[in-house]
């Protein structure tokens, strides 16, 4: 079988990701040449990346908006990369967010990542924080760009009070992350993008044995940590949402689906009822990005109709706060 991404798969069939490649900082206290601004960055990402997903929600959630513009790329990545194109299929209910990049009349993101660094030939990936001043890319790893949404941009933000990093439980919540992350939102990738049996059982299993911790978790917590939503918890979400409708089938992660989990089904409904987040999540673009992209895993590139999700319905994990 030939590897989705031959650069990052080991010899023996693992999935690796590449590092961040741009990893500047934006500032408040004129520590870094980038300093906060409103109107002066802009953020590219995909609806269909659990990423990039993570970003939007920051951006959302701490209103930041009008002073961070947003361009959403196509879907469908090709041999190009991600693109700029007409908008196709839906876009999300009552946001017409760009599908065209207005700001450089970019028709391929990599374009970003060669006029920042014209030797770059390494995977273009989402999302993208760019600076308008210097035409440059500032960031495009979502762990920094969340952080900086978090603080850096808060005198720009109109909900200051709202703070997903909670000093009080920093290493903790530290520590929940980095397990996030190896077991449940790389792993998944590290399942569907296996190439052999044996790294895929093995990411498979971690990823199921991973969601029985969290399931236990959350039968005495209403979130990850108690009645507060943190930053852990939108990682989380961000491949919940997504797991029934493209990982439990496209990725092979199939031991169970999260609706047979109870707590995890109600906590993934209890996030995606917070308002505003209906908004930043769009299945159309998550089932085709998936299923029409990865053609070494779905040749035929045919978009299941399904599954039927009732995300909307009564959760009651109130109960638990």
């Amino acid at each position: 079988m030939t590897a989705q991404f031959p650069d990052e798969q080991t010899k023996s069939g693992e999935f690796e990701r590449q590092p961040d490649a741009f990893r500047e900082w934006v500032s408040n206290d004129g520590s870094t040449s980038y300093p906060t601004a409103a109107g002066r960055y802009h953020l590219y990402v995909s609806l269909a990346c659990p990423w990039a997903s993570r970003t939007v929600i920051f951006r959302k959630l701490k209103g930041l908006e009008e002073a961070i513009g947003m361009t959403v790329v196509d879907p469908i990545r090709d041999e190009e990369g991600w693109a700029f194109r007409e908008p196709s299929g839906k876009i999300l209910p009552g946001a017409p967010f760009e599908s065209t990049d207005s700001i450089n009349g970019f028709q391929f993101l990599s374009e970003a990542y060669k006029a920042t660094n014209p030797d770059y030939n390494e995977r273009v990936t989402v999302p993208v924080l760019w600076d308008k001043q210097t035409k440059k890319i500032v960031n495009n790893c979502e762990d920094d760009i969340c952080r900086m949404f978090n603080d850096r941009f808060n005198d720009f933000s109109r909900n200051k009070d709202v703070d997903f990093f909670p000093r009080e439980i920093e290493k903790e919540h530290a520590k929940l992350s980095s397990f996030l992350y190896d077991n449940v939102n790389n792993g998944v990738y590290r399942a569907g993008f296996a190439t052999r049996q044996r790294p895929y059982e093995i990411a498979c299993r971690r990823i199921f044995e991973a969601l029985d911790d969290l399931e236990e978790r959350l039968s005495k917590s209403r979130f990850l940590f108690d009645n507060q939503i943190v930053e852990a918890d939108w990682r989380f979400f961000c491949t919940l949402i997504r797991f029934d409708v493209v990982y439990h089938g496209h990725f092979k992660c199939n031991l169970r689906r999260i609706v047979e989990y109870s707590n995890l089904q109600g906590y993934l409904m209890d996030l995606y009822q917070q308002p505003g987040i209906t908004d930043t999540v769009n299945f159309d673009h998550i089932k085709r990005h998936y299923y029409m992209t990865h053609t070494q895993i779905n040749p035929t590139r045919i978009v299941p109709i399904g599954p039927v999700l009732d995300l909307g319905k009564p959760h009651n994990r109130g109960r638990l706060a």
